[in-house]
């Protein structure tokens, strides 16, 4: 395995000491010591990854150095426009460097969220002309395979990857650590929204442990699966799936299951969802201002305001709670509110280290959320 703070001093020595991205499971380790060993002024967790490709574009303006993007492959998406549009050598030609962890790669059994991305990962990369290369496990072949990507990044002005299969990195362990001011689980305050649900209630959850909790918390219940759509992938989507249905389905109480990251990646959202009014439409967004899935890395939740952006996107009420009673209550008052409906509940990070996974497939999910729907 790779020492990160090697890999991390060998971009350092290459001119590289701006770091910017989304962060990844398979780059936990590296994006820990990222956040240990760099000054807050040369790293920024980006709200999505196409933003992080800017950032780079913009500190490569100001200074003429490369900057290093982190992210997961299924952040290729989001990073493709400005990849295409801004920073290829046909546009502006700027150089950067991509670090990508490579979920999904063929022959390694992974979440099924990730298949496909794992299979058309490296193919991405050469249609969009981007030389790449995959960072070996061993210290002297990665050194080599370094020494070949700077060469690519000094030669060409455009960007350059490296892709980043599992376990690649040695573990490393995040020192920064923030204690949280709120006491409450993610798990106690969904489960206080679930058991307030009516009989016909929908609910669209978030990818991450959020959905992973809702399937559990269904089980200690003793409810049904059929009335969750769990959104496994497309992170910052969830709210627009809960708003066609909501918009289709005008008569049902159409519930959103959103995280901070998440809902900053595509904040654009909110706007939409408020401009439309939706009146069945309730949007409960669990805040812990940390992506908590892929290792705890902090977001902007706490830094700024989401219930007063929903209120200024046009959500018709909007809360925020961060105790198990002023959950209970706002919840209560959200389920009857008319019109769109916005609330934060404030909680700890972290999550039960024996959290299970969803037993069914997603076109197992699909199909019986589908049925439910119908009736």
């Amino acid at each position: 395995m790779i020492n990160c703070k090697l890999f991390y001093d060998s971009l350092i020595a290459n001119g590289i000491s701006f770091f910017t991205g989304v962060p990844d499971s398979l780059l936990q380790d590296f994006c820990a010591y990222v956040m240990d060993h760099t000054p807050e002024e040369k790293h920024v967790i980006a709200a999505n990854e196409g933003g992080a490709i800017a950032l780079a574009c913009g500190h490569f303006l100001a200074t003429r150095a490369p900057a290093l993007v982190y992210m997961q492959n299924s952040g290729q998406g989001n990073a493709l426009n400005p990849l295409a549009s801004l920073a290829d050598p046909d546009v502006y030609g700027i150089p950067l460097l991509m670090l990508i962890g490579w979920r999904g790669e063929p022959g390694r059994k992974d979440e099924p969220q990730h298949v496909k991305q794992g299979k058309i990962t490296l193919t991405l990369l050469e249609t969009l002309g981007i030389p790449y290369k995959v960072l070996p496990d061993k210290e002297e072949a990665a050194k080599d395979c370094m020494d070949e990507v700077f060469q690519l990044l000094n030669d060409a002005s455009a960007p350059v990857a490296i892709v980043v299969r599992k376990g690649v990195f040695e573990p490393y362990k995040l020192q920064l650590r923030e204690s949280s001011p709120f006491k409450m689980s993610r798990e106690e305050a969904l489960k206080i929204v679930v058991e307030n649900l009516a009989a016909l209630d929908v609910v669209v959850s978030t990818t991450g442990k959020i959905s992973r909790e809702l399937y559990e918390c269904r089980d200690k219940l003793g409810q049904d699966h059929s009335k969750d759509f769990l959104t496994v992938g497309s992170m910052g989507h969830s709210s627009q799936i809960a708003l066609g249905i909501a918009l289709a389905k005008p008569h049902r109480q159409i519930f959103c299951f959103d995280g901070d990251g998440a809902a900053i990646m595509h904040m654009g959202a909110l706007a939409i969802v408020g401009s439309r009014k939706p009146r069945n439409f309730k949007h409960v967004l669990f805040n812990n201002a940390a992506h908590d899935s892929v290792g705890g890395q902090p977001t902007a939740g706490f830094a700024v305001s989401l219930p007063d952006i929903a209120r200024w996107c046009g959500y018709k009420w909007v809360a925020s709670a961060q105790t198990l009673s002023e959950t209970r209550r706002r919840v209560r008052q959200m389920s009857a509110a008319e019109g769109s409906a916005f609330l934060e509940i404030k909680i700890r990070k972290g999550a039960r280290p024996d959290l299970g996974r969803p037993k069914t497939t997603p076109i197992e999910n699909k199909t019986s959320f589908m049925e439910f729907l119908a009736d």
